[in-house]
Formats: structure tokens, C-alpha cells, sequence
């Protein structure tokens, strides 16, 4: 039974919780595994073959497939421990940012150095 969670309707927000740590504990231990450079070798050998290794879910497992950040969030994923995939595809977390956002990574640098988002978008 999860207690009620009075930040839940934050817009745009998910929060990180335990709830959402329980159900990315593979996801984001996957990520992890890519701090290793052999990791890192196999996986982007054989995607598919590398996340068959991982007891993740396949909403999980097609979201990092489609490097859909915001769907990894979704299903568990921790911005910190997804960063290890991205580092791994030679992204950074502006770059990730600014996909996430829906904008430009140019887009999102102006938005950021002009104040960030308003909270109603």
C-alpha cells in the first residue's frame, strides 16, 4: 500500500521516489553497468542482445532502445543513472534536456540562460 503523495500532480514532474525507484531498479542498474567500458563495448555491439540480459520490462527495455528519455523517466528511470547512457551515446545532459523538452539544444541554451522554464510551460 503506497501512502498518499501530495506531490504527484506537480505538471510536468515526476518525482522520484521509492514507488518509482522499485520500478527502475533494473533500468537503472543496466545504466550502471555501462560505467565499465566492456559493458559499454557490448552493449553498443548488440543493443538488443545486451538489454535481453537485464530483467527489465519491455516498455523499459524499447524506451532505452528509442533513447525516449522521458519514457525511461516514466517507468523508474533516474536522470542521474540514465545519464550513463547517454555519456555512452556521446550525449550531454543538455542535449538530453532539450530532447526532453521538445526544443532544439540551441532552444533550450536560450530558454535556460533567459530565466528557465515558466512553471506553466
Amino acid at each position: 500500500m503506497s501512502l498518499p503523495k501530495p506531490y504527484a500532480d506537480i505538471p510536468g514532474t515526476t518525482i522520484f521516489d521509492t514507488e518509482q525507484a522499485r520500478r527502475g531498479y533494473h533500468l537503472n542498474m543496466f545504466c550502471m553497468s555501462l560505467m565499465k567500458p566492456e559493458n559499454r563495448r557490448r552493449f553498443k555491439a548488440d543493443e538488443r542482445a545486451y538489454l535481453a540480459e537485464w530483467p527489465m520490462s519491455d516498455e523499459q527495455k524499447q524506451a532505452v532502445l528509442d533513447r525516449d528519455y522521458n519514457r525511461m523517466i516514466a517507468h523508474g528511470g533516474n536522470i542521474y543513472f540514465l545519464a550513463k547512457l547517454f555519456a555512452t551515446d556521446g550525449k550531454t545532459f543538455q542535449y538530453v534536456a532539450a530532447q526532453m523538452a521538445g526544443m532544439s539544444q540551441a532552444e533550450y541554451a536560450r530558454m535556460m540562460l533567459a530565466g528557465g522554464r515558466a512553471p506553466g510551460g
